[in-house]
């Protein structure tokens, strides 16, 4: 792969400085830890080792990695292990790229309380799946599938959303015969979103109940009783997206783009195209486009330290 012109430690580089001076107070030690190691990564300042070929003796001489599980520069051996596990998990049948959304009027609840949310939006993307595939009306069988949890979009503004992959069928409820799916349909999107709604909402509406959320700023007001619930018809009553179609390329394709997102990197070097004082340029994976709206230098070096206190909740 050819080396990228640009990468996020230039960004931080240049505007690391001035964030960090500015937003001192609010920053974490794990936070300020990652700008160092990205910064610091495959520099002098780690020092460095010597690697030599067995066959000829060629020597080279390389600095060392951070190693920090959020620099871009340090998770390609995971990543491609990673994807190695899941190309040999694919069965010789048509797949299909899902994503579940969330409307954005959650999103301030969610990032107060991201491990209890994530993981209710892992749940309730499994429950949809499960239940609508077992009705006999659209498939009538048990599927199997896994979901990676963004927490990003590509601007890098925050947006939680999961990605699934998923075989076009399943196996019969007695597990004695595969049922594929009709030609280019997986389930109808309409159901699913609805569904998918309402198992989310009842886990919002349950979590409050048992007093498991935490209100701050501009969601203290939701610690309310009657206004968390008016909250919550609110927010049943938006549009939930879920997104359905058969991968471009084939299910190869979307692991690949999948792939770059799975080890809690907030933007790879190879999406930056143009670094300067006030803002950089970033490249659309999914769309193979430019964004429309470059993104400030300093905002990127602050979302690269939030994305960094950021877990994926895990897999299903």
């Amino acid at each position: 792969m050819r080396r990228p012109p640009f990468e996020v430690a230039d960004i931080i580089r240049m505007a690391g400085s001035k964030f960090r001076q500015r937003y001192w107070r609010a920053l974490t030690w794990p936070q300020v830890k990652v700008l160092h190691a990205i910064v610091r990564c495959r520099t002098a300042a780690l020092g460095g080792h010597r690697d030599q070929c067995d066959q000829c003796g060629y020597q080279a001489i390389s600095f060392n990695s951070c190693r920090n599980r959020h620099c871009p520069k340090c998770q390609t051996n995971a990543r491609e292990k990673w994807l190695r596990r899941r190309q040999q998990e694919l069965l010789p049948v048509v797949y299909y790229h899902l994503v579940f959304s969330v409307p954005h009027a959650l999103v301030p609840l969610m990032w107060q309380n991201k491990k209890i949310l994530f993981s209710l939006l892992f749940d309730a993307m499994a429950a949809t799946l499960l239940e609508v595939a077992a009705d006999p009306k659209h498939l009538g069988a048990e599927i199997g599938f896994f979901g990676i949890l963004h927490t990003w979009g590509q601007t890098l503004q925050p947006h939680p959303h999961i990605h699934c992959v998923v075989p076009g069928g399943g196996l019969s409820m007695d597990r004695t015969r595969w049922i594929s799916s009709r030609p280019n349909f997986f389930l109808p999107v309409k159901v699913l979103s609805r569904v998918f709604r309402g198992k989310f909402c009842d886990g919002l509406r349950r979590a409050f109940e048992a007093g498991q959320l935490a209100f701050f700023g501009e969601c203290l007001t939701l610690a309310d009783e009657a206004n968390f619930r008016r909250f919550l018809r609110t927010v049943f009553q938006h549009d939930w997206v879920v997104y359905s179609k058969p991968p471009f390329g084939g299910p190869d394709h979307v692991l690949q783009y999948l792939a770059r997102y799975t080890h809690r990197v907030a933007i790879s070097n190879h999406r930056i195209l143009a670094v300067t004082e006030s803002q950089q340029e970033a490249y659309d994976d999914a769309h193979r486009r430019r964004i429309p709206s470059a993104i400030p230098t300093a905002c990127l070096a602050e979302r690269v330290s939030a994305h960094s206190i950021l877990r994926v909740v895990g897999e299903s």
